[in-house]
């Protein structure tokens, strides 16, 4: 049986579940990793739909700064590498666990 995509998902994070899902088969706390890259996947969305709109630049007191979206929207994606890396999916051309990591780095030696 299909486990159900988590609710109020965005179009995003439905893509990155169905993709996975329908191709392999995850225990529970596999499935708990990918709900969690699934709602990061959604922010991440959302935070660049801000960065789109508002630009990557804001004036504040101290003069032109960053978007404190962009800084936001380049941690969520190490969130999301480090949790795919936990999933440890095999690679689609050698169909064989990537090598194995810590975070988004592998690690030496390995």
């Amino acid at each position: 049986m299909r486990p159900k995509c988590p609710p109020r998902t965005g179009a995003g994070g439905r893509k990155l579940w169905a993709a996975i899902v329908d191709t392999y088969e995850l225990s529970e706390h596999e499935l708990q990793v990918l709900r969690e890259a699934v709602r990061t996947v959604d922010q991440i969305d959302r935070l660049q739909a801000i960065v789109q709109e508002d630009g990557d630049m804001q004036q504040s007191p101290q003069g032109r700064r960053v978007h404190p979206a962009v800084v936001e929207l380049r941690q969520q994606r190490v969130v999301l590498a480090r949790l795919l890396a936990a999933l440890k999916i095999p690679d689609a051309e050698t169909a064989v666990p990537a090598a194995p990591v810590r975070g988004v780095y592998q690690i030496r030696g390995a």
